[in-house]
């Protein structure tokens, strides 16, 4: 599978199944996935590296020029957006002007969509950079990833690039003080000659035990909706993802299927 990648700075607006309609931003480069992951359900294919090629990134002033025309173009349609978001080609945090480029954001979603949330998807493996964790929290919607509860499953699902430790994104995601959401997406079937089942029992008990320390406003759960790179992976019925949900509402966390 090559992947589904974002050709532009902003997409969109879109349906969102999450987010309503939605607009769009991929802060990465137009023809590869830059990710510190490499998960084996991500619909943008398989990445390659998790380094940085400079040269590839767009600059902040161009981004920021896009935006601004592209806000002023909508604004004069008297198009409704209901959340702009950071997603597109991978991890949006590894921008590293992503705190800047969220400031301008900010001014810009306040001139000409004051009613509209701004919106992150995150893989919460940048959290321990201070520049990162403040520009989410000036936003309206931190949905940060959380797909298993062990480390061994982290690694088995994520495929994370370098070492990444689980307790330590559980550490970041705690300073958060419950103003976040996160999204997990369950599922089963067979990568690189291993097992994976992150809907079993024990691997749900050690993800709820996370979420009793997190405490999140929200968690959003889904299966697997698109193509994957790995090509033995199965979608968890609705039956099954109810059941996990029921577990999570006993916690007092609101709890969405999609």
């Amino acid at each position: 599978m090559s992947g589904i990648l974002f050709q532009k700075i902003l997409f969109g607006p879109i349906h969102s199944r999450r987010l309503g309609r939605s607009l769009g931003i991929n802060l990465l480069p137009e023809d590869v996935k830059l990710c510190t992951f490499n998960c084996i359900y991500c619909e943008c294919g398989w990445a390659k590296t998790d380094k940085i090629i400079y040269d590839k990134l767009l600059s902040k002033e161009i981004i920021i020029s896009v935006l601004q025309q592209r806000f002023v173009e909508l604004h004069q349609q008297g198009l409704e957006i209901d959340s702009i978001t950071y997603s597109g080609n991978g991890e949006p945090t590894l921008h590293p002007d992503f705190a800047a480029i969220t400031d301008e954001l900010i001014r810009l979603r306040n001139k000409y969509f004051p009613q509209t949330v701004i919106s992150c998807l995150s893989n919460s493996t940048q959290l321990f950079r201070h520049d990162v964790f403040e520009a989410l929290q000036k936003i309206d919607n931190r949905i940060l990833k959380l797909d298993a509860g062990r480390q061994c499953t982290l690694d088995l699902i994520n495929k994370p690039f370098a070492p990444i430790s689980i307790d330590e994104i559980t550490n970041n995601l705690v300073k958060f003080n419950g103003d976040l959401t996160i999204q997990t997406l369950f599922l089963r079937g067979e990568s690189d000659g291993r097992m994976i089942d992150n809907t079993t029992d024990e691997e749900v008990e050690a993800w709820l035990e996370r979420l009793k320390v997190i405490k999140p406003q929200k968690v959003m759960m889904y299966p697997i909706d698109r193509e994957t790179p790995a090509k033995n992976l199965k979608k968890i019925s609705k039956e099954e993802m109810e059941t996990i949900a029921e577990k999570v509402q006993r916690l007092g966390i609101t709890t969405l299927i999609y």
